[in-house]
């Protein structure tokens, strides 16, 4: 083995946001994962601007980081089971909920995978030939291959 050469092991992280391209995302996921022996690490990434947080009070109104991050857990929890209908899926599904960046959140995730999966931004006609920033950072630097999956 080359001493440049990565060993990944045998898992494709997917990004998770509650979009209908995510959910995409996560069914060629698991199709993939299930064709090769993989693992599916299903991931969601929560920021507060700091800047929506200073301008409107977001503590003072009674919201932290702790209801945020729940209420990412759940939609995550519903998305996966959504997606997986209900089946008892021949694929391990570990689910994660973590809070900064989303493209240094997700690259972070993707170190050591075999694969990462994302699902693009759709936005029709001319932009909708362009990645998302975060899509379009993530293909740039990963460390591992990378899909997008398109609308």
């Amino acid at each position: 083995m080359n001493d440049h050469e990565e060993v990944h092991d045998r898992r494709i992280v997917v990004g998770v946001d509650n979009s209908a391209n995510s959910r995409e995302a996560l069914r060629w996921a698991l199709a993939q994962a299930r064709l090769t022996g993989a693992t599916v690490d299903a991931v969601t990434v929560w920021q507060v601007p700091p800047m929506y947080a200073y301008a409107y009070g977001w503590t003072a109104a009674g919201i932290d980081d702790a209801d945020i991050g729940r209420y990412a857990e759940k939609a995550l929890a519903e998305t996966v089971a959504q997606v997986l209908g209900g089946e008892n899926y021949p694929v391990q599904v570990a689910t994660r909920v973590v809070q900064g960046p989303a493209a240094q959140v997700l690259l972070a995730a993707a170190k050591g995978a075999e694969l990462m999966v994302l699902g693009s931004r759709g936005h029709g006609a001319f932009a909708g030939m362009l990645l998302g920033s975060v899509s379009q950072h993530c293909v740039q630097h990963a460390a591992c291959p990378t899909v997008v999956i398109p609308e």
